[in-house]
């Protein structure tokens, strides 16, 4: 035989929370360190300044990462003309361009994602006019 143990009165309904009021700002664990290092800011960036100057690159580093955006590689657009032709046709062109130092790798990557997206745009098209045929619909 089992004993059920009596299920104690909850203080709040299933859903609800027990404490709607919630956390007070400013008392959580990240709070607290920033508080406790928030008087040494001025100090801690003094002393990497004075590293930065002295030639220590990680003081450096640091400093710049946190105050300059990180500049980001950048492609000039290249001029490509593409055969009137095939899909397969016109991405064989983008192959023969990035061989031919004309167009970046990347470059090309990216036109031949546009072309097999186009492809299968094509080929969704190609598919609904076959079933609109075949269902006798103009």
């Amino acid at each position: 035989m089992t004993l059920k143990r009596p299920t104690p009165p909850r203080a709040w309904k299933p859903g609800e929370s027990g404490n709607p009021q919630g956390r007070k700002p400013g008392t959580g664990e990240v709070a607290k360190l920033r508080a406790a290092i928030s008087e040494h800011v001025p100090a801690i960036i003094q002393s990497l300044t004075s590293a930065a100057l002295s030639g220590d690159v990680a003081a450096s580093r640091l400093l710049l990462e946190r105050v300059i955006a990180p500049m980001k590689a950048t492609e000039e657009a290249q001029p490509l003309t593409l055969p009137d032709g095939t899909l397969t046709e016109q991405g064989r062109a983008v192959i023969a361009a990035i061989r031919d130092g004309k167009l970046s790798p990347t470059q090309g990557a990216t036109l031949l994602a546009a072309l097999g997206t186009l492809a299968k745009l094509t080929e969704a098209d190609e598919l609904e006019r076959r079933i609109a045929a075949l269902e006798g619909k103009p």
